[in-house]
């Protein structure tokens, strides 16, 4: 039972950012806080979890995904109420009857710097709530119901091209050059965001556009998926507006363009630096793998990169630990933290991506790695060279436990 429960840490996570933008003011900063903060503590003192349990109900945590769309749209609702004005719905006149806490006097108390730490925490958990969950519904091409729930998600980030992008360009070209969500060696994480997001969009129309002219249908039409992805934020708009004003629009806005910079922050880092000739097949040592208790826990194991992206078809809980993998400078979210201090992260990255050359890298791949050296601007990168005739690495059984 404890393997069905530990996922339920997701929407206990979910229901108190609810609560902290319930309370409002600067609850709503001590709810960012504690959360990240939490994640950083827990995933040092808590270790790894490499255990591979066996589910004999595995709709049961399909059901757990699920349920991220209505939690991520109650979480949307409350932030928006504490922008806006009057009560829709008669929220905080239920809160007030049945805790006596007055949210009416906590909103007209809100600063601005209040309402930017509402922006952060709602976008943070419309990265995690949304991008994570609909990530994960949105692999499930045969499951009309899980793309439906995913590709809602994802509206949240005005994101769902993603469901394009992800499965049918990331997951085929990832650690390459063609791949916009691999940066290369030497970019900068503020840099990633933007050039991954637009090259990310124009790859979703690419491959939107010849999977319709196969079907002979045109590209500006209901058929196009991504425009179908457009009209649904526009829609989550529209509700912002219906709840909020133009006040709705422009703070929903906000918190949902930071959830898709997450996104692209965690591109950056599980895939930073890695390197792969397109013709050979995806393994195990092409993504930053981490094993973090918590983060595995409380993600939907989605720190099992490694073994994710040599078989995608896997659903969340069959992913295997690869503690053997390449991995990250810790869980996720210290990780993101890092990553958002350049210096601090070539400091920490530049040894691991050596390590990576010297033990994961096949010889071709050794080549396309001092070239990547080369160009990234780094110069402890620049001063390596490498001995083609090391050893290959060992092959990975992705079936072994």
């Amino acid at each position: 039972m404890l393997h069905y429960l530990k996922f339920f840490l997701f929407h206990g996570i979910g229901l108190s950012s609810a609560l902290f933008l319930t309370l409002g003011g600067d609850w709503m900063t001590y709810g960012f806080l504690g959360i990240f903060i939490g994640y950083i503590l827990l995933d040092a003192v808590l270790g790894d979890d490499i255990t591979t349990p066996t589910y004999r109900a595995p709709q049961l945590l399909t059901w757990q995904l699920w349920l991220a769309l209505p939690l991520m749209t109650f979480i949307l609702f409350v932030f928006l109420w504490q922008v806006g004005s009057g009560d829709p719905a008669g929220y905080g006149a239920l809160v007030q009857q049945l805790s006596g806490y007055d949210m009416q006097a906590a909103r007209d108390a809100n600063s601005a710097w209040n309402l930017f730490w509402g922006v952060i925490l709602t976008g943070l958990m419309i990265g995690m709530v949304g991008t994570i969950t609909g990530h994960e519904l949105t692999h499930r091409t045969w499951d009309p119901v899980s793309m439906w729930v995913g590709r809602w998600l994802l509206a949240f980030s005005f994101d769902s091209n993603f469901a394009i992008e992800h499965v049918y360009g990331h997951h085929r070209y990832v650690s390459t050059t063609a791949d916009p969500a691999t940066a290369p060696r030497g970019r900068n994480v503020y840099a990633h965001v933007l050039i991954s997001t637009l090259r990310g969009n124009l790859s979703a129309w690419r491959i939107e556009r010849e999977r319709l002219q196969k079907k002979r249908k045109p590209l500006l039409s209901v058929h196009n998926v991504a425009i179908r992805g457009y009209l649904m934020s526009g829609v989550i708009l529209l509700a912002a507006f219906a709840i909020a004003g133009w006040s709705g629009v422009l703070f929903f806005t906000a918190a949902g363009l930071w959830g898709k910079a997450l996104l692209e922050i965690v591109n950056y880092m599980e895939h930073y630096g890695m390197v792969r000739n397109p013709e050979t097949p995806v393994a195990p040592r092409h993504s930053w793998n981490t094993n973090k208790r918590f983060s595995s826990w409380s993600m939907f194991n989605l720190t099992r990169h490694s073994h994710h992206h040599a078989q995608g078809e896997v659903p969340y809980h069959e992913l295997k630990p690869y503690h053997d993998a390449p991995m990250m400078i810790n869980g996720y979210l210290t990780t993101i933290a890092v990553a958002l201090i350049p210096p601090l992260w070539h400091k920490l990255m530049t040894p691991k991506l050596l390590a990576w050359d010297a033990h994961y890298a096949s010889a071709e791949e050794r080549s396309m790695a001092a070239e990547a050296n080369r160009k990234s601007g780094l110069k402890r990168l620049q001063a390596m060279t490498y001995d083609d005739a090391a050893p290959e690495p060992e092959a990975k059984d992705l079936n072994a436990a």
